[in-house]
Protein backbone atom coordinates (compact mmCIF):
# COMPACT_ATOMS: atom_id res chain seq x y z
CA UNK A 1 0.00 0.00 0.00
CA UNK A 2 1.22 3.42 -0.64
CA UNK A 3 0.85 6.75 0.72
CA UNK A 4 -2.03 7.59 -1.61
CA UNK A 5 -4.18 4.42 -0.76
CA UNK A 6 -3.50 4.75 2.79
CA UNK A 7 -4.67 8.42 3.09
CA UNK A 8 -7.68 7.07 1.19
CA UNK A 9 -8.18 4.13 3.55
CA UNK A 10 -8.01 7.08 6.79
CA UNK A 11 -10.75 8.98 5.07
CA UNK A 12 -12.71 5.83 4.24
CA UNK A 13 -11.90 5.67 8.68
CA UNK A 14 -12.74 9.33 9.17
CA UNK A 15 -16.30 8.65 7.45
CA UNK A 16 -17.22 5.48 8.96
CA UNK A 17 -16.16 7.44 12.59
CA UNK A 18 -18.47 10.38 11.50
CA UNK A 19 -21.05 7.83 10.41
CA UNK A 20 -21.24 6.77 14.26
CA UNK A 21 -18.48 3.31 13.88
CA UNK A 22 -16.04 3.00 15.97
CA UNK A 23 -13.40 2.99 12.98
CA UNK A 24 -10.90 0.83 14.90
CA UNK A 25 -8.40 -1.93 14.33
CA UNK A 26 -10.77 -4.03 13.38
CA UNK A 27 -12.25 -2.24 10.56
CA UNK A 28 -8.81 -1.32 9.18
CA UNK A 29 -7.72 -4.91 8.76
CA UNK A 30 -10.92 -6.35 8.47
CA UNK A 31 -13.56 -3.68 6.22
CA UNK A 32 -10.39 -2.30 4.56
CA UNK A 33 -8.62 -5.48 4.14
CA UNK A 34 -5.42 -3.82 4.97
CA UNK A 35 -2.64 -6.57 5.81
CA UNK A 36 -1.34 -5.97 9.44
CA UNK A 37 2.16 -6.32 8.54
CA UNK A 38 1.52 -3.09 6.10
CA UNK A 39 3.69 -0.18 7.28
CA UNK A 40 1.19 2.04 6.17
CA UNK A 41 -1.16 1.38 9.15
CA UNK A 42 0.90 3.63 11.30
CA UNK A 43 0.61 6.57 9.07
CA UNK A 44 -3.87 5.53 8.81
CA UNK A 45 -3.88 5.41 12.46
CA UNK A 46 -2.07 8.37 13.38
CA UNK A 47 -3.97 10.32 10.55
CA UNK A 48 -7.59 8.61 12.07
CA UNK A 49 -6.88 9.51 15.43
CA UNK A 50 -5.39 12.90 15.03
CA UNK A 51 -8.73 13.78 13.33
CA UNK A 52 -10.55 12.79 16.31
CA UNK A 53 -8.61 13.82 18.87
CA UNK A 54 -8.41 17.33 17.50
CA UNK A 55 -11.70 17.41 15.72
CA UNK A 56 -12.97 21.01 17.48
CA UNK A 57 -9.78 22.77 15.80
CA UNK A 58 -9.84 20.97 12.46
CA UNK A 59 -13.73 21.59 11.93
CA UNK A 60 -13.15 25.03 13.07
CA UNK A 61 -11.10 25.76 10.50
CA UNK A 62 -13.36 23.79 8.07
CA UNK A 63 -16.51 26.10 8.96
CA UNK A 64 -14.51 29.42 8.79
CA UNK A 65 -13.00 28.87 5.15
CA UNK A 66 -16.23 26.25 3.96
CA UNK A 67 -18.13 29.95 3.34
CA UNK A 68 -21.71 29.42 2.95
CA UNK A 69 -21.62 26.30 4.25
CA UNK A 70 -22.38 24.98 7.73
CA UNK A 71 -20.76 21.56 8.37
CA UNK A 72 -24.28 20.52 8.94
CA UNK A 73 -25.39 20.91 5.30
CA UNK A 74 -22.07 19.55 3.92
CA UNK A 75 -21.20 16.30 2.32
CA UNK A 76 -20.08 13.67 4.79
CA UNK A 77 -17.49 12.20 2.38
CA UNK A 78 -16.23 15.73 1.72
CA UNK A 79 -16.04 16.63 5.20
CA UNK A 80 -13.81 13.55 6.00
CA UNK A 81 -11.63 14.19 2.87
CA UNK A 82 -11.17 17.73 4.45
CA UNK A 83 -10.76 16.82 8.10
CA UNK A 84 -8.41 14.19 7.06
CA UNK A 85 -6.39 17.04 4.48
CA UNK A 86 -6.90 19.76 7.19
CA UNK A 87 -4.96 17.30 10.04
CA UNK A 88 -2.38 16.58 7.71
CA UNK A 89 -1.92 20.62 6.95
CA UNK A 90 -1.40 21.22 10.97
CA UNK A 91 0.13 18.55 11.94
CA UNK A 92 3.08 19.41 9.22
CA UNK A 93 4.23 16.18 8.60
CA UNK A 94 2.71 16.42 4.66
CA UNK A 95 3.54 19.30 2.53
CA UNK A 96 0.51 21.81 2.48
CA UNK A 97 0.11 21.38 -1.97
CA UNK A 98 0.52 17.80 -1.39
CA UNK A 99 -1.99 17.25 1.44
CA UNK A 100 -4.43 19.66 -1.09
CA UNK A 101 -3.98 17.46 -4.40
CA UNK A 102 -4.09 14.60 -2.82
CA UNK A 103 -7.55 15.80 -1.09
CA UNK A 104 -8.60 16.44 -4.46
CA UNK A 105 -7.96 13.51 -6.26
CA UNK A 106 -9.44 11.63 -3.28
CA UNK A 107 -12.77 13.92 -3.96
CA UNK A 108 -12.65 12.91 -7.47
CA UNK A 109 -12.78 9.06 -6.96
CA UNK A 110 -15.25 9.37 -3.77
CA UNK A 111 -17.59 12.25 -4.13
CA UNK A 112 -19.41 14.40 -6.50
CA UNK A 113 -18.17 16.74 -9.69
CA UNK A 114 -18.08 19.90 -7.66
CA UNK A 115 -16.14 18.45 -5.15
CA UNK A 116 -13.07 19.13 -6.23
CA UNK A 117 -13.34 22.74 -6.49
CA UNK A 118 -15.18 23.23 -3.07
CA UNK A 119 -12.42 21.20 -1.50
CA UNK A 120 -9.66 22.69 -3.43
CA UNK A 121 -11.01 26.30 -2.37
CA UNK A 122 -11.32 25.37 1.27
CA UNK A 123 -7.95 24.17 1.54
CA UNK A 124 -6.78 26.69 -0.34
CA UNK A 125 -7.80 29.67 1.89
CA UNK A 126 -6.51 27.70 4.99
CA UNK A 127 -3.21 26.55 3.79
CA UNK A 128 -2.28 30.64 3.23
CA UNK A 129 -4.38 31.68 6.06
CA UNK A 130 -1.80 29.42 8.00
CA UNK A 131 1.15 30.80 5.89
Amino acid sequence: MDRTAARAAAMKLVFEWEMGGNGGDDTIFGLLEVPREDEEVGYIDEVVEGVKARQAEIDGWIAQFARGWSLDRMNRVDLAILRVAVFEILAGEVPGPVAVNEAVELSKLYSTERSAAFINGVLGSIRRARQ
